[in-house]
Order: C-alpha cells, then sequence, then structure tokens
C-alpha cells in the first residue's frame, strides 16, 4: 500500500530554519509531482511549493527566497528547506504526491501532516 511518511517538524525560533522529509513507500511504479501544503489554524490550506519529476520548482510568493523544494527520486524522497522562518509560517505542513502503484493508474496522495511552530 503506498503511502508518504512525513518527518522534521518541531519547534524553531523566529529566523531559524527546519527541514522537511517526506518519503514514498510501497509498491511504486513512478512518482510525477511532489509537493508541500500548508494549513494554519483558521485558514484554507495552500500551497507552498511544487516539485516536478525533472526537478522544475514552483513557489508560493510568500515562501519564495526562504525556502527550498527538492527532491531524491532514488529514495523516493521530497525535501522542503525552510530558512528565515517566521511566526506566520507556522502551521501543519502536507505532502502531496502524484504516485503510479504497480497493478494501477496514478492517484493522489497525502502524507499524514506534521507540525511546523515558530515562536521565541
Amino acid at each position: 500500500q503506498v503511502q508518504l511518511v512525513e518527518s522534521g517538524g518541531g519547534l524553531v525560533q523566529p529566523g531559524g530554519s527546519l527541514r522537511l522529509s517526506c518519503a514514498a513507500s510501497g509498491s511504486i511504479f513512478s512518482i510525477n509531482g511532489m509537493g508541500w501544503y500548508r494549513q494554519a489554524p483558521g485558514k484554507q490550506r495552500e500551497l507552498v511549493a511544487l516539485i516536478t519529476s525533472g526537478g522544475i520548482t514552483n513557489y508560493a510568493d510568500f515562501v519564495k527566497g526562504r525556502f527550498t523544494i527538492s527532491r531524491d527520486n532514488a529514495k523516493k524522497t521530497v525535501y522542503l528547506q525552510m530558512n528565515s522562518l517566521k511566526p506566520e509560517d507556522t502551521a501543519v505542513y502536507y505532502c502531496n504526491a502524484d504516485i503510479r502503484a504497480y497493478g494501477s493508474w496514478f492517484a493522489n496522495y497525502w502524507g499524514q501532516g506534521t507540525q511546523v511552530t515558530v515562536s521565541s
């Protein structure tokens, strides 16, 4: 069964850095786009960053110049390097990916979410 498992969340001070990881596992034939979303209490879930299978990236305006998305296809893992963190970055961060499992076609998957708290 295909799943996405996130790690790296936690508490960090304003101006600090944090790196999130999300590893896909299961009977996987292929992974296309991967991305990170976040949701703060009382707010809608929003796109943070996307990366294609070829490594092309796109970022939300509020993280440009601060966050970097990358992936390791051999490890089936996507990363989000977060620098210059602000209190407003506090949210649950979710990993997302389009994955083709053996014996199936492409489907969209979500991780369970990992809490990022930016506070002094």
